[in-house]
């Protein structure tokens, strides 16, 4: 049988090691496995958001609200914003497929950092289009800017904080970046874990208002998987000009998130008091990461996110500590794929972070 031809470069997207998949073969008990590879919430999800599904689950044999508008309501009171600049994904992937589907083809480029999202790249091979990569393994925008004026893109993708590095960039050297971009040019701002990265320095905060109000070829992406805890419903979204919005649309297939996932994300949103107290914990044990390399001297990349990349030497082998942690039931991902001889850890709470010192200890 004969397939899609773009498909013969793509590699499927691996995920972190789920738990089960851990129990079954190395037959350890799951109150045993630590997952430190996903960059899950380790405080779980608001308490509020649970009770909330637990009341409305009697719903899931009607379809959900597909104008969304609960949580569009709520994501527009928080960027003070329309709705009409609004879209959600099944998780902001969708949206990122949205995107590429709607602007590029095969003919098109699509420029960005050499080590990022991998969902970039294989989102924009669907499309058999070209993919450009800066040299730098974070952001460099004067590098971004040469590439952009030689190669001419159609989209540039701009991950801050950049996923598996943690790095981010300054919003002010964002905003300058894009004066410079034609209007014709779709440039991805994808914010994950801008909420870590805020806590941790206000400067690198996007403001989100200012960003569409001033530039109508940009996409602000945020997503309910991290630090809301909603990684297992799969919300995200897309914030731009409601020109953009509309032609996203048109690609959006309907009842695209559930019922129990609209209301869970809903919540969530409202629960402040939730997500400052998982931030706040998680730039503590940060610190704890940092002092932990400081002591067995790995080199570091400083991280504004809910995870840390641990950079070894040529005496040490990513796959292999990654292995030996995983026959302990510790899971943190390898990052050999991304031809880095690196481990990504999510910063875990107290005590599994302990457990992940001990182990490495040992290993190293």
């Amino acid at each position: 049988m004969k397939f899609n031809k773009n498909l013969e470069n793509i590699k499927t997207y691996e995920t972190g090691k789920p738990i089960e998949l851990v129990v079954r073969e190395f037959g350890i008990e799951p109150k045993d496995i630590i997952k430190l590879a996903s960059n899950e919430n380790p405080y779980g999800t608001s308490p509020k958001a649970v009770a909330a599904v637990s009341d409305i689950v009697t719903k899931m044999a009607l379809y959900p609200d597909d104008s969304m508008i609960k949580l569009k309501n709520g994501l527009s009171k928080r960027f003070d914003v329309e709705n009409e600049n609004i879209i959600i994904g099944s998780g902001s992937d969708q949206v990122i497929e949205f995107l590429i589907h709607a602007k590029a083809s095969s003919s098109s480029k699509i420029l960005m950092n050499s080590i990022t999202f991998a969902m970039y790249e294989i989102y924009a091979k669907h499309v058999g289009a070209n993919i450009i990569k800066t040299a730098s393994q974070e952001h460099d925008l004067d590098e971004f800017y040469a590439l952009y004026k030689e190669e001419k893109p159609e989209i540039i993708f701009i991950c801050t904080p950049n996923n598996p590095t943690g790095d981010a960039l300054d919003a002010q050297k964002i905003y300058d970046f894009l004066k410079k971009i034609d209007s014709d040019t779709l440039v991805v701002i994808d914010g994950a874990y801008m909420e870590y990265a805020i806590a941790k320095d206000s400067s690198k905060e996007i403001a989100v208002k200012k960003l569409i109000e001033e530039f109508d070829n940009v996409v602000y992406l945020g997503t309910f998987s991290k630090a809301y805890g909603l990684g297992g419903m799969r919300v995200g979204y897309g914030v731009a000009d409601h020109n953009i919005i509309k032609e996203l649309y048109k690609l959006r297939p309907p009842f695209n998130i559930t019922t129990l996932s609209l209301e869970a994300a809903s919540v969530a949103l409202s629960d402040e008091e939730f997500v400052k107290k998982s931030v706040t914990l998680n730039l503590e044990q940060m610190k704890r990461y940092e002092q932990f390399a400081k002591e067995q001297k790995i080199d570091i990349i400083n991280s504004y996110t809910n995870f840390i990349t641990f950079c070894l030497n040529s005496n040490q082998d990513s796959t292999k500590i990654s292995n030996s942690l995983l026959k302990k039931g510790m899971i943190v991902r390898d990052l050999s794929s991304y031809n880095m001889n690196a481990i990504r850890v999510t910063i875990g709470t107290e005590e599994q972070n302990s457990r992940f010192f001990e182990l490495v200890k040992q290993f190293l």
